[in-house]
Parts: structure tokens; C-alpha cells; sequence
């Protein structure tokens, strides 16, 4: 039987956003986490053997300069013009920190979030504890810090590159910052660079030089490639200075050996990244389907949201009751998942992670009881 206490005690809630993936800790009968919106391919071999074999490294610092593992990724983000970014170029210690750099770091003032129902709760935390005003996302007024998670994490909706580039200019002030955090948009599929930010070179000297607008773009990289214990992050400014700038007050050594370790080697895995491309909308169109089919079976017209290319499935299943006894049972059953009331204020939402087909027979087991 799971200790029900799992969340009781983890989070502070007068400081601290609430977050998934910390029940699994106290699960006596912990089989898979459908809280967290990681890889259903677990954590690749070989980059998981790097960290191992830098644990061995403990008693020296990491390199300060972040090397090679920085240089790895930006020949991996741009593969043709790496040398003329990685420069823009910051890892962190997970999104989180580098979250907190640039909002805090950002002009004082008004701050809004994507357009979206509800978005990842982490900024608008950071721009709450350092005092700004919070302007609705259905407002049409222009904030100075505007902050879009694309694909949004937990709805799973998603702006094309023009799209986002429009909703960009008529959302942001003159001065103004912005953040997009694409952590989720690897999912998209081979072809993901052509519509992410960072190859948008042009347009981020462009808004910069004509309005003087600031656009930074943030990767978790512990979602993509299931390492979330590692903490693991980095940030794209918008020049050189900008990133030089967030260094100045970023905790040195923040990213450790095993972390950069592991990066330095995982963009080396392209099979890890075509088997993600490959199993995920198949997995995730399976979910669907057990979902529905379950759904049907007890009478209910359950509603499920989010690309077909996406990690995890945002299911509305109608009634607060019966989202709150699943979240029950699929803890009680060793499979967490994420209850969309806490932080999301979506009380009649579960999310579940997109997971191989053994480990959501327990899911869909436990849920026979709902």
C-alpha cells in the first residue's frame, strides 16, 4: 500500500510552486511516475554512464567556463552556426535557475504569461517574489516582461515560429523582455529547429534594434532526455552582453560534474532522439484510446487536449470527484499522476505522462475503480 503522506511534507506552500514527480520517493510500491512529463525512454545509457564516471570527479570543481559540455550543445542547437552563438549561450541548474536570472534580472514593472488557459507555474512565481504586477493573459495590454511556454506545459498547445513571433510584438512593451521556454519543443519532431526561436537570428537582432526588446529563450533539458535529478538547464539571450551580463550574478559551479558530464555526451545520442520521435505519438495516441475506451465504459465524455507529438496527455475528466479519486488511485497503484488542482487551479484536470504500454496497464487497472 502507498504512504499516503507523499506531498505532505515536501512542500512549503507559503514559498514554494507545487510541482510533480515528488510522490514516487514514498511509494513502498513505486512503479512509474505519470506525474512528471519525461521521456517514456527513461534516461539515455550512455549519458547516464557519464555521470556516473564523473561521480569519480567529486573532489575537483567543475569547469567554471562550463566547457566542453556548453559547446556541445550549442553545435547541437546550431549545428551550422554554433560557433557564432554559443557565446549567447548559459547553462543553469535546471530551467529553474535560469528562470529566476532573467525575471529578476528583468526591468521592474508589469509581467503576463502566454495566451494560453494555464501555462507552467514556475515563472509567474519568479515575477510574483520579485514584486511585479501581474497582467491577465487575456488582457490585451502590453506587459514588460512577458513570459510563453511553447509547446505550453499543461495544455499542450503550441505556436508555429510566425505565430509566436506576432504574438510576441503585440504583447510585449517597447523595453521590453521576453522569455520562451521551448523545453517541450524538441518533441516536434526531426524538423524541431527550423521552428524554434533560436534559429530566429534575424528576428532577435531586429526587435532588439528597432524596439529594444529582449528575447531570451529557456530549455529544461531534463524533460527531453529524462535526467531530472540533475538538474539541468540553459538560456539563449538575445547578444553576447545580455549573457554576460546574467553571468555576473549566476552562482558559479552551478551546473555539476555528472550534469555536464551527461550533456556533454547526450547530444551525441541522435537513435535516442529518433526512437522519442518515433514511439511517442503512437504511445500517446494508445493512451488516448484506453482513456476514451474507459471513459465510454462508465458512461463519461472525457476530453483530452495537446499536440499528438507531446510527452504527456491534459484530460479534462469533467467532475472534481472523480479527478480527485484518480489521483487517489493511481497513487494508491504506485503510478502517480498529475492532479491539475494544485497550482493550475483546474480542479476537474488530470495530467498524465505518456509511458510504454506494461506500465499503463496499472494505470488503467487502478482506474477500472473509479
Amino acid at each position: 500500500m502507498a504512504d499516503s503522506s507523499a506531498n505532505a511534507t515536501v512542500w512549503d506552500t507559503k514559498t514554494q510552486q507545487f510541482h510533480g514527480g515528488q510522490d514516487w520517493k514514498f511509494l513502498n510500491n513505486f512503479v512509474e511516475d505519470f506525474s512528471v512529463t519525461t521521456n517514456l525512454l527513461g534516461t539515455p545509457v550512455k549519458a547516464l554512464n557519464a555521470a556516473r564516471d564523473a561521480i569519480a570527479t567529486c573532489h575537483h570543481y567543475p569547469p567554471a567556463d562550463q566547457e566542453p559540455a556548453k559547446s556541445s550543445l550549442a553545435k547541437w542547437i546550431w549545428p551550422q552556426h554554433w560557433e557564432a552563438n554559443k557565446d549567447r549561450l548559459l547553462l543553469g541548474n535546471g530551467a529553474s535557475e535560469v528562470i529566476d536570472l532573467v525575471i529578476r534580472s528583468a526591468p521592474s514593472g508589469s509581467w503576463k504569461a502566454g495566451p494560453w488557459d494555464v501555462q507552467y507555474k514556475e515563472y509567474q512565481r519568479s515575477a510574483e517574489s520579485s514584486g511585479r504586477d501581474i497582467i491577465l493573459p487575456q488582457s490585451a495590454d502590453r506587459a514588460n516582461v512577458v513570459c510563453i511556454v511553447n509547446p505550453c506545459n499543461p495544455t499542450g498547445d503550441y505556436k508555429s515560429i510566425d505565430e509566436l513571433k506576432s504574438w510576441i510584438l503585440d504583447n510585449v512593451q517597447d523595453n521590453g523582455v521576453v522569455v520562451i521556454d521551448e523545453s517541450m519543443q524538441i518533441w516536434v519532431g526531426p524538423n524541431f529547429r527550423e521552428d524554434s526561436m533560436t534559429a530566429q537570428t534575424d528576428f532577435l537582432e531586429r526587435a532588439y534594434r528597432e524596439r529594444n526588446i529582449s528575447v531570451y529563450v529557456i530549455h529544461s533539458w531534463t524533460k527531453i532526455w529524462s535526467c531530472t535529478g540533475l538538474r539541468l538547464g540553459s538560456i539563449v539571450c538575445p547578444t553576447e552582453k545580455h549573457c554576460t551580463d546574467l553571468k555576473r550574478v549566476q552562482v558559479p559551479w552551478s551546473v555539476n560534474s555528472p550534469a555536464l558530464a551527461f550533456l556533454d555526451e547526450v547530444v551525441r545520442d541522435t537513435h535516442y532522439l529518433e526512437e522519442t520521435w518515433r514511439l511517442t505519438p503512437l504511445k500517446r495516441e494508445e493512451l488516448i484510446g484506453r482513456l476514451t475506451a474507459l471513459a465510454t465504459e462508465k458512461g463519461w465524455a472525457w476530453e483530452y487536449f495537446g499536440k499528438p507529438y507531446l510527452s504527456w496527455v491534459w484530460a479534462d475528466l469533467k467532475n472534481e470527484k472523480t479527478a480527485e479519486r484518480a489521483v487517489l488511485l493511481a497513487k494508491q497503484a504506485g503510478v502517480p499522476v498529475r492532479s491539475g488542482k494544485p497550482g493550475y487551479n483546474r480542479p476537474t484536470f488530470v495530467r498524465i505522462a505518456v509511458r510504454e504500454t506494461e506500465q499503463t496497464d496499472v494505470l488503467m487497472k487502478a482506474w477500472k475503480d473509479l
